[in-house]
C-alpha cells in the first residue's frame, strides 16, 4: 500500500465514495426533506469524464474499490457510460453501487454489462403502503423483485439496507431477516442516524443493533458469518441456520467503527470528504479544471482526516441531509 494512501493515523484508504448527483426520486424521512435541498448548478457538478480522471489520478496510489452513490445515482442520465469509464481504469478492482433500487428491474443487465460488480440495494420496508410512507413519493416498488433482478444480472453480492426505526417499521426485522433465508442475499439493518435536518426523528426512534439481533434469534440459530458478504464496510454478518444468506448490523449509534475506516468520499461537486460526519473537505474540482496533479491535495487531505467522527454528540459537520454525499 501507497504510503500516499495512509492517514495520519495509519488507516490504509484504499476506498472511494463517488457521489454523482445530490438528487434523488424519493425523499426518505431519515435522509432529505420533504420540500428537497437547494440543488447543485449543473455545472458545478462533475461530469463522467472529470471523475473518471479523478480516479485515474489516485489509481497509482493504490485506490482499488470505488462505490458510486448519490443522492439516487440511477436518475443521472447514462451512468451505465460511467461504470464503463471507471472499468477501464487500471487498477480498479471493485466497483459498486448504492441505489434505492427503483431502477434495477430496467437497469441492472445494461450496468453489469458495462462493468459493475454488486450491488447494495436500500429497502425499509416490505409494504406497498409504507414505503411510499418513509420515502414520501407514490411509486410502484416492490424491493424483492429489484433485488431478483439484481441477482438475474449476476451483480453480487446483493446487499439489502434497511434503517430500522422505532414505532415506523421495526415490526418488519423478521421480515427482512427471512429473506435471507430464502435468497443468497444479505440484509443490513442499520441504526437510525437522527441527524442534520431530520429532526422528527430522535434518539427515541433509534434502535440499537443488539436488539435487532435478539429479534432475529428467535427465529433460529444466528452465528457469526465471515463469508464474501464482508466486503470494505463496518457490518458485522450472522448466518440463520440454514440460510442462504446473511443478516448484518452497522452501528453507527452503539458502536464506533471509526478506527478501521478506509474509505474517503467525492461529493458530486468534486469535494474529497473524509468523513461523512466530519467538517474536513479538500476541494478537487478547482485543481481538476485548472490541470493541477490531485496527488498533493489527497495526501495533504488524508493527513487531516478526524480519528474519530462526532456523531454521538450529533455534530454533523454542516449536513443537513445524508442525501448530500451518499450515505
Amino acid at each position: 500500500m501507497s504510503e500516499a494512501l495512509r492517514d495520519q493515523f495509519g488507516r490504509q484508504i484504499e476506498y472511494l465514495r463517488i457521489s454523482v448527483t445530490d438528487k434523488c426520486n424519493f425523499r426518505c424521512v431519515y435522509c432529505m426533506p420533504l420540500e428537497g435541498l437547494p440543488w447543485l448548478p449543473k455545472h458545478e457538478v462533475l461530469s463522467y469524464e472529470e471523475i473518471a480522471e479523478v480516479v485515474r489520478q489516485l489509481a497509482p496510489l493504490g485506490l482499488r474499490r470505488l462505490r458510486v452513490t448519490g443522492g439516487e445515482p440511477t436518475i443521472r442520465p447514462h451512468l451505465e457510460r460511467l461504470i464503463s469509464m471507471l472499468r477501464d481504469v487500471p487498477g480498479i478492482e471493485d466497483i459498486a453501487l448504492s441505489t434505492n433500487g427503483v431502477r434495477l428491474p430496467e437497469m441492472a443487465v445494461s450496468l453489469r454489462s458495462a462493468g459493475l460488480d454488486r450491488v447494495n440495494m436500500s429497502a425499509d420496508s416490505l409494504r406497498k403502503d409504507r414505503i411510499e410512507a418513509i420515502a414520501r413519493r407514490r411509486l410502484d416498488f416492490d424491493p424483492v423483485a429489484s433485488a431478483a433482478a439484481a441477482q438475474a444480472a449476476e451483480l453480487g453480492p446483493i446487499k439489502i439496507n434497511m434503517v430500522v426505526m422505532r414505532g415506523i417499521n421495526d415490526d418488519e426485522i423478521e421480515d427482512f431477516a427471512r429473506l435471507t433465508v430464502a435468497h443468497p442475499w444479505h440484509v443490513r439493518f442499520i441504526e437510525l442516524m437522527p441527524v442534520g435536518g431530520m429532526r422528527d426523528l430522535t434518539w427515541d426512534h433509534v434502535v440499537p443493533s443488539r436488539e435487532v439481533l435478539d429479534r432475529v434469534a428467535q427465529l433460529g440459530a444466528l452465528a457469526p458469518d465471515e463469508g464474501p458478504a464482508r466486503g470494505n464496510g463496518p457490518a458485522s454478518y450472522y448466518r440463520l441456520s440454514g440460510a442462504l444468506g446473511t443478516v448484518g448490523v452497522i452501528t453507527p449509534m452503539t458502536h464506533s467503527y471509526c478506527a478501521s475506516c478506509n474509505r474517503v468520499r467525492l461529493t458530486a461537486d468534486g469535494r474529497l470528504r473524509t468523513c461523512l460526519y466530519g467538517d474536513h473537505e479538500v476541494n478537487l474540482r478547482d485543481a481538476l479544471r485548472a490541470g493541477h496533479p490531485l496527488e498533493p491535495l489527497f495526501v495533504r487531505a488524508l493527513a487531516e482526516k478526524p480519528k474519530e467522527h462526532r456523531l454521538l454528540q450529533l455534530h454533523v459537520g454542516g449536513l443537513r441531509a445524508l442525501s448530500q454525499v451518499g450515505g
